[in-house]
């Protein structure tokens, strides 16, 4: 008695099971997911309400992540969403960038607060080895220009 490794006529029109996966559910759920994380991803830049001042400035070019520093009107420093003490600053920061000190860091100060703390949290920052510090403004609407 010999094993017939061919499917019979019987059961191919019975609907016997395929052992191929059907990827076409796997892929629309993942281009429902690329779509949602496109979506939100720069909506979870911005860890701190701060309300910026507006100025005629260009972005910086760069490829990598920057590190965010936030200073609310109430003069409390964030690192990216997280509070900070101004004494722990240079720790932290060391900490989080290690060795990389080319790290950029963008300190993105409330309009309201004292221009003297932000300059300490810049002395900070310098103070522990990063020199790619720049503060975050807002882009004024462009106004008509006159003929």
């Amino acid at each position: 008695m010999a094993l017939n490794s061919k499917p019979s006529e019987r059961s191919r029109h019975l609907g016997a099971a395929s052992a191929e996966i059907n990827v076409t559910p796997f892929v629309d759920v993942m281009l429902v997911l690329l779509v949602i994380f496109m979506v939100t991803a720069p909506l979870m830049t911005a860890g701190v309400n701060v309300d910026l001042p507006k100025a005629d400035a260009r972005a910086l070019p760069g490829n990598d992540e920057p590190l965010s520093l936030s200073i609310a009107s109430n003069g409390k420093i964030y690192l990216q969403k997280t509070e900070i003490g101004i004494k722990d600053l240079q720790a932290r920061l060391g900490a989080i960038a290690g060795q990389k000190r080319d790290t950029r860091i963008f300190v993105r100060g409330d309009k309201s607060v004292d221009y003297g703390r932000i300059m300490q949290v810049v002395g900070e920052v310098n103070a522990a080895g990063f020199n790619k510090v720049s503060l975050v403004t807002e882009t004024p609407p462009s106004a008509p220009k006159d003929k």
